[in-house]
């Protein structure tokens, strides 16, 4: 398959012989002459490289440049201009072009940038793959009953690394990556069967940090040494997003990057309550009846989070004034955005980001979303896209400016269900797609954990319901009634509440301004 190259230039007729030159040499050339053409071909049709002249009438080059990078961050941009100014290197260094040249250029300049550039990614991509497939088997050793909570951290990094990673790499490649990670994800599955219950009487070290200990363990040693902290919980936050999202923060913090585990169900109405409160969420019913209700409307279970965290904060002798806000549409976090340097006068303020969540869901009910983000990979771009152009990101770039210290984390991630399984219990039994708690519950053993002792896992049940039970891998829970219609559905929609790598090993990260 020949490389594509889009070449945007107003005096694009001079170049025919260079494009005569690159055809002849196997290239897809295709030439405009302004700036909004070759965003607009960007935005529907896919390229390997875009030549981009700097002095173009209209919008000019580095205009037409910051266009694409909203667009396709990746693309490599290769800036052409009759000017030897160096502030105007500078401009289109600083925005993270592949290369620039001077006019006027000769075809085989060109040819040598492109084959450099190109080649450049091919062979990195080439290492990718060389390095993966020599620790394929190393690394699949490792997945077992008896691997430790703390190298099935260092199993999810390396998976989640690969996949960035190899995006680009052959379909054969990446299609061996997801076995791998589903193969993990099996064995991960029957190892949190057997250890989780465990953890939760632990008195000893031996056990990963979970959703109540969260604040305790990164939040609270700073608010004792008297250091302003502001605290971001995005909702369904996984990994891979975040280092998406690194890579547009490295500039303004240094940052530290941790992980600790959430409980079960990995759901917001039980993990955040328990970060926020740092009881698991049958001791929040015990110790504070009237801030829980089991229902239907699990969603009501969160309006109680700000008072949870209040008492939280006062049983551990810390001010319990903290200043909290829950963002769920883009007008309230534009409010935030535009006073955030106000949150720091206090010594700690919450802040909860609703978006991707909300994004999760939307792409289960929407055809359309769907098809932007049709995998994993397509998914991560998309919420790579909306945080370039986030309130979020306009908070921490204005934090950045600011004497405080910035942690973030998240309640639960996600996965993408692609395989459905039949459970079978009363009617009346919760509808989440990844966890159900009920009467006489029941499922393909392989594909779910069944707790028939709520208590025993630290979690609240109301009669007539008895039981509760977690899919694990990539499953999600079906009736029999209507069958193929849940099925069709809800698979290949991104789902949590279950037991995999990607919602329950989540990142909590220290950020700190640059000086």
């Amino acid at each position: 398959m020949s490389n594509k190259i889009l070449w945007a230039d107003d005096e694009i007729d001079q170049l025919k012989s260079h494009i005569i030159f690159l055809r002849n040499k196997g290239f897809e050339v295709t030439p405009v002459t302004n700036g909004g053409d070759a965003v607009s071909l960007i935005k529907s049709r896919p390229f390997d490289i875009v030549f981009l002249d700097e002095q173009m009438p209209g919008m000019d080059g580095l205009a037409t440049l910051e266009k694409i990078q909203e667009i396709q961050p990746s693309l490599p941009v290769v800036m052409i201009t009759k000017s030897e100014e160096e502030s105007i290197m500078e401009d289109a260094i600083g925005n993270k072009i592949s290369d620039y040249l001077i006019k006027p250029v000769n075809p085989n300049q060109i040819l040598l940038t492109i084959k450099r550039i190109l080649d450049k990614r091919r062979i990195q991509n080439e290492k990718a793959a060389q390095s993966y497939l020599k620790n394929f088997n190393e690394l699949s050793a490792k997945f077992s009953e008896d691997t430790s909570w703390q190298e099935w951290i260092d199993i999810y990094k390396k998976l989640t690394h690969w996949e960035l990673n190899l995006e680009s790499s052959d379909e054969g490649l990446q299609q061996v990556l997801q076995d791998q990670f589903q193969q993990a994800n099996q064995a991960f599955g029957k190892f949190i069967k057997l250890e989780y219950r465990g953890w939760l009487k632990a008195q000893d070290s031996d056990h990963p940090v979970l959703s109540p200990d969260l604040l305790e363990w990164k939040v609270f040693p700073l608010l004792k040494e008297n250091k302003t902290v502001v605290f971001f919980l995005i909702d369904c936050m996984r990994y891979d997003q975040w280092l998406l999202f690194q890579g547009l923060l490295n500039d303004y913090y240094t940052i530290q990057t941790d992980f600790y585990y959430s409980i079960l169900p990995t759901a917001t109405p039980f993990s955040r309550n328990a970060i926020f409160s740092g009881l698991y969420p049958l001791e929040i019913q015990r110790r504070y009846p009237d801030l829980w209700e089991m229902g239907k409307d699990e969603t009501s279970l969160n309006r109680n989070e700000e008072i949870l965290l209040q008492r939280y904060l006062n049983r551990n002798g810390l001010p319990e004034q903290v200043k909290y806000e829950k963002i769920i549409n883009p007008e309230d976090g534009n409010k935030i955005a535009d006073k955030i340097s106000n949150y720091t006068q206090a010594q700690f303020s919450t802040i909860i980001y609703n978006f991707v969540d909300t994004l999760v869901h939307s792409r289960s009910d929407s055809e359309v979303l769907k098809q932007l983000a049709p995998d994993v990979s397509a998914f991560r771009s998309l919420t790579e896209t909306w945080f370039q152009h986030s309130s979020l990101l306009r908070m921490f770039k204005e934090l950045s400016k600011q004497d405080v210290t910035v942690v973030v984390s998240t309640d639960h991630g996600s996965v993408r269900s692609m395989r459905d399984t039949k459970v079978f219990g009363d009617r009346d039994a919760a509808t989440n797609l990844r966890y159900k708690f009920g009467r006489n519950l029941r499922a393909q053993e392989s594909a779910a954990i069944y707790i028939d002792k709520p208590h025993a896992y630290q979690l609240p049940v109301e009669p007539p319901a008895n039981s509760y039970i977690i899919a694990k891998e990539d499953y999600f829970f079906v009736y029999p009634n209507n069958y193929n219609k849940f099925q069709n559905r809800y698979r290949d929609t991104f789902q949590h509440g279950g037991a995999s790598m990607e919602e329950m090993i989540l990142p909590v990260v220290t950020m700190k301004p640059r000086e």
